[in-house]
C-alpha cells in the first residue's frame, strides 16, 4: 500500500500526472476566510483556543488549481467549496455536510463539501468542539490536534466508506494535519499528499509514523 507526503508545491506534482490519473482527489484547500492559524487563540470568545502557526489563509486557489484538480483526477470531492464555487467549472447536487454539533460556540455548524458525483446531498454529524469529540466520551480516542483546519480522521473514512473503492488511486493536494492520511492507511487504499509547509509536513509525517507504529504494534499483539 502507497501513502506518501511530499513537501512540494501541489501544482508542481500535478503538472507531469497524465488526464485521469487518480481516481478521487480530496482535498481541503484554503478557504480564503483569514483562518490559517493567525490569531486563532484570540478569535475565540465563548472558550479558549489553541494557537497554532498561521499556514496564510488570505485568499483560496484560483481557477487554475481547480482546473488541474479536475485533469488529473476522475472525481473531486472539495472541501469549503461554498467560499469559492465561482472557480469551480460547474454544479453539483451532491454535497456533503458536516455537521459538526458545535453547540453554542461561534465557530460554523456545518462545513461543506462540493463533490463531482451525480448523487443526492448527504450529511454526516460528528462533533469536533476543541476536546469534546465525537467518540462517546472515550477520550482515548481523541485526536491530538496539530493543525487549525484540522477535521477528524472519522469524517474522512465516512467519506471513504460512500465514494471511495476497491483499488482507487488517491489525491490530497493540502495535507495540512494528515488525518486524511490515516483514513486511507487504516482503509487500505493507495494516496499521494502534497503539503508545502515543511513545518506541519513534519508534524503531519511524525503523526502518520506514531499511527502506524501503533497499529503494527497491536498487529503483533493481537
Amino acid at each position: 500500500m502507497r501513502n506518501e507526503l511530499y513537501n512540494i508545491n501541489c501544482m508542481k506534482w500535478m503538472e507531469d500526472k497524465p488526464d485521469n490519473y487518480y481516481d478521487l482527489a480530496m482535498v481541503d484547500v484554503p478557504y480564503g476566510i483569514g483562518q490559517g492559524g493567525k490569531g486563532n487563540k484570540s478569535r475565540r470568545k465563548l472558550a479558549i483556543a489553541k494557537d497554532y502557526k498561521d499556514y496564510g489563509d488570505d485568499k483560496s486557489p484560483d481557477k487554475g488549481y481547480f482546473d488541474e484538480l479536475l485533469r488529473v483526477s476522475k472525481n473531486q470531492i472539495i472541501w469549503g467549496a461554498n467560499h469559492f464555487i465561482s472557480k469551480i467549472p460547474y454544479d453539483s447536487p451532491c454535497w456533503i455536510v458536516w455537521d459538526k454539533k458545535n453547540g453554542k460556540t461561534d465557530f460554523a455548524d456545518c462545513e461543506l463539501a462540493w463533490t463531482s458525483f451525480a448523487t443526492a446531498v448527504r450529511k454526516c454529524s460528528f462533533q469536533w468542539q476543541g476536546m469534546i469529540q465525537g467518540y462517546g466520551g472515550n477520550k482515548d480516542k481523541n485526536e491530538i490536534r496539530i493543525h487549525p483546519n484540522q477535521k477528524p480522521v472519522f469524517i474522512y473514512k465516512w467519506m471513504l466508506s460512500k465514494y471511495a473503492e476497491k483499488g482507487f488511486k488517491l489525491l490530497d493536494t493540502h495535507s495540512g494535519s494528515g488525518s486524511f492520511r490515516v483514513a486511507c492507511y487504516d482503509m487500505g487504499f493507495d494516496l499521494d499528499s502534497c503539503e508545502l509547509d515543511k513545518d506541519y509536513c513534519e508534524s503531519n509525517n511524525k503523526r502518520f509514523t506514531e499511527h502506524v507504529r501503533l497499529d503494527q504494534m497491536q498487529g503483533k499483539l493481537f
